[in-house]
């Protein structure tokens, strides 16, 4: 039977690099804005986003001022987390160490350096985010 993570379930799992898709209020009458995108968490901590200044992922997030975050398992035993929160920071430029160590998480040391300084740090923004509410999902006694 599916039950929710443990508080150190839901860390380690956040913690942990899965692509995650950020929900951001459109605005105009259009459901909300969906978007599969990198980030960083440490256990305790906040999210992390990195992503270009003038996009219309930056203008919603600004815009809307609170975020959710859902980051899944998609292999069995699905699990999920789903976060809740406030942006409560947005950087522009974006700081070199930060993009790094959201890169390196999701292609490791050499290449995740390398592609976070391939980039023009004053054409991106990070955002960071104080989770507020959490909801988790483990189906791994489902098997």
């Amino acid at each position: 039977m599916a039950r929710p993570f443990t508080e150190t379930e839901r860390q380690q799992f956040l913690a942990d690099p899965h692509i995650c898709v950020l929900s951001v209020a459109a605005g105009d009458g259009r459901p909300p804005a969906a978007i599969p995108i990198w980030y960083h968490y440490s256990p305790g901590g906040v999210i992390t986003i990195n992503t270009g200044v003038a996009n219309r992922t930056a203008r919603l997030v600004r815009a809307a001022g609170v975020v959710t975050v859902t980051v899944q398992r998609e292999k069995l035993p699905y699990q999920y987390v789903v976060v809740e929160g406030t942006v409560i920071e947005a950087t522009t430029p974006a700081p070199l160490e930060a993009r790094e160590k959201i890169a390196v998480r999701y292609l490791g040391e050499k290449a995740g350096r390398q592609f976070a300084r391939s980039g023009d740090d004053a054409d991106a923004v990070l955002f960071t985010i104080r989770p507020d509410r959490w909801r988790s999902v483990d189906f791994t006694g489902d098997l």
